[in-house]
């Protein structure tokens, strides 16, 4: 029986893109329907599409099989933005008021789109995370309603490369699989890994991915900052094959004997490693080149967090991504950092219930997929497939795209967290923009007609009654001439 109600969002990892389709209850809990995985290695690099025919390919078959266990056709999905290029920027905007104004929504709507008209050279503002805002001289998170002469608003613009947003906006297009919302995707992760209390207390978050390390840092439940390391697990096992091994033998070394940290006491001399069938390695100089990458894998994602909340993290550090299973990961990264209050995300902290091995193994790897699942709120179901019969009759159409389920144009206010407009949708915000300024200049162009009529009108009455005028002076000269004459 085909499914009629449920979600579904698709994840473009580091080696796969993955979907998944599930059903939540009002609860907050989510029943997983289906999961299907496609490879991606030939096509996604570091999150990223690079090859868009190959990326095209997947993403097909994937929703082919989504389709095909949900018995359904599928209307739209949540897509995740991440992977590398993808950094966060401070930027400060700054509206002079009258004195004893009071501010109002419109004005922060104003500075919110004042922020997000900024122009980065080859980069696109994915969203735009609220810092707080300045009244007066007081910092604020709900300015309205204050009176004051100067507003300030401090946003953190996220960013990526525009070649990156294009690509994966044009991979959904020409396969014609519409969006119902796209999501930042560590956004999307924070929001079913972190604890209120983290965020509010103040944490950084790491996933460890295959090819990225993702960073973001919470502090009074905003995001402070975010960033992609293009690091991640592949680098240790690239780092194993150094030693004339194939990168698919060294991943097994790795995932037999690899610890992120291991202490030196424990470290026999006399230990060795087979490499293969022949060849052996001693385990201190094995142990040396995992500690190394995965040490500088830390010290750059320690280095992503501002210096002002160094000593600001009283949630601590929160692990999660494949690299976080990793033995002793959580000591490795007390280690470099300091911080004693680390914690391993295996799962989410929805109630989830699936048959999947992998969402049941609790090893991190599908957090950020639950993650966008649990973001959706708009169905995403279609109308259930019918057995035509016919090996070569045509799929319907997906038409349902973030445009069509949000209009007309959503205001900045309006948007959600971590959401991420598509180009279609920022597309039509820009044809609505022209067409208001169009409508403003022309309304300005009928003012000065008006303007332009009534001087014209108001020039010839004017020379009418100086030709009047001038008239009866020289009539009355003519007649006191005459006057003189007849003297």
């Amino acid at each position: 029986m085909a499914a009629k109600d449920f979600i579904v969002a698709i994840e473009l990892g580091s080696t796969k893109i993955t979907g998944i389709a599930g059903r939540k209850s009002m609860d907050g809990s989510i029943q997983i329907l289906a999961v299907v995985r496609e490879d991606a290695t030939s096509c996604i690099r570091k999150g990223v599409v690079y090859n868009i025919d190959k990326t095209k390919a997947c993403l097909t078959n994937v929703m082919k099989k989504l389709k095909t266990l949900l018995k359904s056709e599928i209307a739209h999905v949540y897509v995740g933005v991440g992977g590398q290029s993808i950094r966060s920027i401070k930027n400060v905007i700054v509206k002079n008021l009258s004195d004893d104004t009071i501010v109002t929504q419109d004005m922060i709507n104003e500075l919110m789109d004042n922020n997000r008209s900024m122009v980065y050279p080859d980069l696109e503002i994915l969203d735009a995370a609220t810092q707080e805002y300045k009244v007066g001289t007081q910092y604020t998170t709900e300015p309205v309603g204050i009176q004051c002469s100067k507003l300030e608003g401090n946003f953190l613009n996220i960013l990526c490369r525009k070649s990156f947003y294009r690509n994966l906006n044009k991979c959904f297009d020409e396969t014609n699989i519409g969006i119902a919302e796209m999501y930042l995707s560590p956004i999307a992760l924070a929001h079913s890994v972190l604890t209120d209390t983290e965020k509010r207390s103040g944490c950084m978050l790491v996933d460890l991915g295959a090819d990225t390390t993702t960073v973001s840092v919470y502090h009074r439940n905003i995001l402070r900052h975010l960033a992609v390391i293009p690091l991640g697990g592949n680098n240790i096992t690239k780092d194993i094959a150094s030693l004339q091994l194939e990168e698919k033998d060294a991943e097994e070394l790795k995932l037999k004997y690899a610890s992120a940290f291991t202490e030196s006491s424990e470290i026999d001399p006399n230990r060795e490693i087979p490499l293969d069938s022949e060849r052996k390695k001693d385990y201190k100089t094995f142990v040396e080149i995992v500690e190394a990458r995965v040490n500088e894998i830390i010290q750059n994602a320690w280095c992503q967090v501002p210096e002002e909340y160094h000593n600001k993290l009283l949630g601590g550090i929160i692990l999660t991504g494949g690299g976080s299973n990793m033995p002793n990961i959580k000591r490795a990264f007390t280690e470099q950092t300091k911080i004693q209050k680390v914690r391993i995300a295996g799962s989410v902290i929805q109630n989830v219930t699936s048959s999947d091995n992998e969402i049941n193994a609790h090893n991190g790897t599908m957090n950020t997929a639950i993650g966008l699942l649990a973001k959706g709120d708009m169905n995403c179901a279609g109308s259930p497939i019918k057995n035509k019969g016919d090996l070569f009759g045509e799929e319907s159409a997906t038409t349902s795209t973030t445009p069509d389920a949000h209009k007309p144009p959503r205001k900045p206010g309006e948007i959600g967290p971590g959401v991420v407009m598509t180009e279609a949708e920022k597309q039509k915000i820009e044809e609505e923009r022209l067409r208001k300024q169009r409508e403003a200049e022309a309304e300005r162009q009928r003012i000065e007609d008006e303007r332009r009529q009534l001087e014209e009108q108001k020039q010839k009455k004017n020379s009418f009654w100086k030709k009047s005028v001038n008239s009866f002076k020289e009539f009355g000269k003519k007649l006191i001439s005459e006057e003189d004459d007849e003297r």
